[in-house]
């Protein structure tokens, strides 16, 4: 959440170096999801989390205002690139994501490789991501690289924590009103899918209504409209 971020790990710089290997192999995607995540848990850069839409968020904020600990409220323009040696968009689902972020003249960079079942459904993500001096910087790089921008994602950003989870409340351009609920807990072992059953079930004990979840992100909802299928929780 996208949230106590920072996580990018020393030996990081080891994971491309697989690249050229593991791009010859057949089931490529299988088996750098695999490295990554091996890499991700031992230093901790995992993301549990949910993204949804709420009949009314009204008592959500109501009880996060009264019961949690308001953090933030940003503007985030997120740009999202696609390497020149691999589209990340030839796949479906789309796992990976490498996102350059302007949240109110603050910079970052983050890459998502999410994991799917076989229903094609995502509960969590390895990441990495870290802060950049120039945003400026960072796109003349992309572009010297040949990086192809691919959507851009305007969003107005209000942040809670409350127990083990960090709940965003999000305005985004053009698609409208969601809500992001991370796992901030400290347990390393817990259940991704147990967990965000979890947070489905906290915001219905709060009564929102109807929730209806995704499993693409904001990206793909931009990108490729009708093809997002929703679930309804």
């Amino acid at each position: 959440m996208f949230p106590a971020y920072a996580k990018v790990s020393a030996d990081k710089h080891s994971v491309p170096n697989l690249y050229p290997a593991l791009e010859k192999i057949d089931g490529f995607v299988f088996w750098r999801k695999k490295i990554f995540n091996h890499t991700a848990m031992a230093n901790k850069n995992i993301e549990i989390e949910i993204q949804v839409n709420v009949e009314n968020s009204k008592p959500l904020i109501e009880f996060l205002e009264k019961n949690g600990a308001f953090q933030s409220e940003k503007c985030q323009i997120d740009e999202y690139f696609s390497p020149a040696h691999r589209d990340f968009l030839a796949t479906r689902p789309v796992a990976e994501w490498l996102r350059l972020r302007d949240a109110d003249g603050k910079y970052s960079i983050n890459y998502k490789n999410w994991h799917f079942d076989k229903d094609g459904k995502s509960h969590y993500c390895d990441e990495f991501e870290t802060k950049l001096e120039s945003m400026e910087q960072a796109k003349k790089i992309f572009s010297a690289l040949h990086f192809k921008p691919l959507v851009v994602v305007d969003k107005v950003r209000k942040i809670w924590t409350y127990k083990d989870y960090e709940v965003a409340v999000d305005s985004v351009k053009t698609l409208g009103d969601f809500v992001e609920v991370e796992y901030i807990g400290k347990n390393e072992k817990v259940n991704p899918e147990k967990v965000t059953g979890e947070m489905i079930d906290f915001l219905k004990k709060i009564g929102c209504g109807k929730i209806t979840r995704n499993y693409v992100g904001y990206p793909f909802l931009m990108l490729f409209p009708n093809e997002v299928q929703y679930e309804a929780q």
